[in-house]
């Protein structure tokens, strides 16, 4: 009879232990009683987080937070949860995780002191800097050789906030654009509507390498920042942040991102075949060796 007992008592504790999990985050309460995790991606992204030419959301991005979707099937125990994919722009996507319409958010966003105010984020998957492209046959080497010109760059990220402080502060007469996607902003100069695009340099490499002549263009060596990426969540989660910060880490640690970053930066990709052929950099490799979700640049020099 006691045995009995005991094994009623088991059972009962590990009922109400997978509830509990979820009541202490408002997130994984959400996706439990929901059956549904929504993971927010990019339209052009490429690398992280796009379109292939079938309308399918793939990208390295995509890849780290499925990775997650499996630890929280585990921890919820609910090997049958959906997942819904919902597009996010620059512009919307710290709304839409601010207000609980997304979850996770999964792309090329910039973790800095400033965003971590209103979301927070996991441990960082990519170290990129902000620079410009523009056509060669203009010969733009520097931030100077740009003043006075029209320059662009997409709604709603850091680029643009920099790029227009420095306009301001250095009396550059810059006239500053703004696009929907980093598609618009490529297109622009590529019609000759805007001398450059800054942008995070990974993405301009990814848009040249998959442009029309990527023998036109030319990527800035001067960097403007250094800029971690890193997958969004709501602030003030504890319990929903511990387990992505979890699965990333083990992802990281465990040496298997490597075959995730090959497969997107070192492999061809959709929707082309282009292969970007960007290695791992040495502050991106201690990065994996040792996960951080720090939003200062300082950390990564």
């Amino acid at each position: 009879m006691r045995t009995s007992n005991f094994t009623l008592a088991l059972a009962l504790l590990a009922f109400c232990t997978a509830p509990a999990i979820a009541q202490e985050s408002p997130t994984l309460k959400k996706i439990k009683d929901s059956g549904t995790i929504t993971i927010g991606h990019r339209d052009s992204s490429i690398p992280f987080s796009y379109y292939d030419d079938k309308q399918n959301v793939v990208g390295y991005a995509l890849d780290i937070c499925l990775k997650v979707v499996d630890a929280i099937k585990a921890d919820l125990k609910m090997p049958n949860l959906q997942v819904k994919l919902n597009p996010v722009t620059s512009a919307t996507r710290i709304p839409l995780i601010a207000n609980g319409t997304v979850d996770l958010e999964c792309g090329s966003t910039t973790n800095n002191l400033e965003r971590q105010k209103q979301v927070a984020f996991t441990n960082t998957y990519f170290l990129t800097a902000n620079r410009f492209v523009s056509k060669k046959a203009n010969n733009f080497k520097s931030w100077n050789d740009l003043k006075g010109k029209t320059v662009v760059s997409t709604s709603g990220t850091t680029n643009l906030k920099q790029i227009t402080e420095m306009n301001g502060s250095q009396n550059a007469g810059m006239n500053i654009l703004t696009a929907k996607d980093h598609a618009e902003a490529f297109l622009m100069v590529e019609t000759d509507r805007a001398s450059a695009f800054f942008m995070d340099d990974i993405l301009l490499y990814s848009l040249v390498a998959n442009s029309k002549a990527p023998a036109d263009y030319v990527i800035s060596a001067d960097a403007l920042s250094i800029e971690p990426y890193g997958a969004m969540l709501r602030r003030d989660d504890p319990g929903f942040k511990k387990i992505v910060d979890d699965a990333t880490a083990k992802l990281y640690k465990s040496g298997e991102i490597n075959a995730i970053y090959k497969k997107w930066f070192l492999s061809p990709i959709p929707p082309k075949g282009v292969n970007l052929n960007v290695p791992e950099s040495d502050a991106l490799k201690k990065v994996f060796a040792n996960p951080t979700d720090s939003g200062d640049p300082a950390h990564y020099k």
